[in-house]
């Protein structure tokens, strides 16, 4: 089976259209951001990626601060909307019917109907082109409880999440493996009868 070439352009899939809120004295907004992902584990770091002509680019600048969201595919209209409306016009919380709650570290709200929310603090601003990147340090992390099993085990299969790709969004779906799984041993073959008795009576 053969490829086909096409020229180098911004195409990863699938990534989170995440929801980001951010603010600044009474001012706040919400934008939809796909290009984001996890730069390092320890400290954990992430980043997003915004236009300096958006609305919220000065509200992020000024800030240094912002609430990461992933939502479920269940607000696919909402995060469509936050991503194609400017929040220089319109009141996207309003019009989205979003529930806001105070965050635990920063002054951005965090959007109720989204299972995983990420505080985020902003190290650096990067210049990159197109966008400049916000690299930040992820300093709190709040949950829907109904997320979480009787072990305090984080099922995040239960969210529901969206992803999106190449102009499509979809919504998660069954799990494919588990981290370390090229790694357990498999056994081959049929099991080898046991030594002794084989005349099939229980002794």
């Amino acid at each position: 089976m053969g490829r086909i070439k096409l020229k180098g352009g911004a195409l990863t899939a699938p990534l989170p259209p995440a929801l980001v809120t951010v603010a600044d004295g009474d001012e706040k907004n919400v934008l939809t951001v796909a290009w984001t992902g996890i730069l390092s584990t320890i400290p954990p770091t992430t980043y997003i990626s915004v236009r300096p002509r958006r609305h919220s680019y000065h509200l992020l600048e000024k800030s240094r601060e912002f609430v990461l969201h992933l939502p479920p595919a269940t607000l696919v209209r909402q995060v469509d909307y936050c991503g194609t409306f400017t929040g220089a016009k319109v009141d996207k919380f309003a019009k989205c019917n979003f529930t806001l709650l105070p965050s635990d570290e920063v002054a951005a709200p965090t959007v109720a109907e989204c299972p995983v929310a990420l505080e985020c603090r902003v190290k650096e601003i990067l210049p990159m082109g197109s966008h400049d990147v916000f690299i930040a340090e992820i300093v709190s992390v709040s949950v829907d409880e109904r997320l979480m099993d009787k072990s305090g085990k984080l099922r995040l299969e239960r969210a529901g999440l969206l992803a999106f790709g190449h102009g499509e969004y979809y919504k998660l779906g069954e799990k494919a493996g588990v981290f370390g799984c090229s790694a357990v041993k498999r056994r081959e073959g049929p099991p080898k009868k046991k030594k002794g008795n084989d005349d099939g009576k229980r002794r």
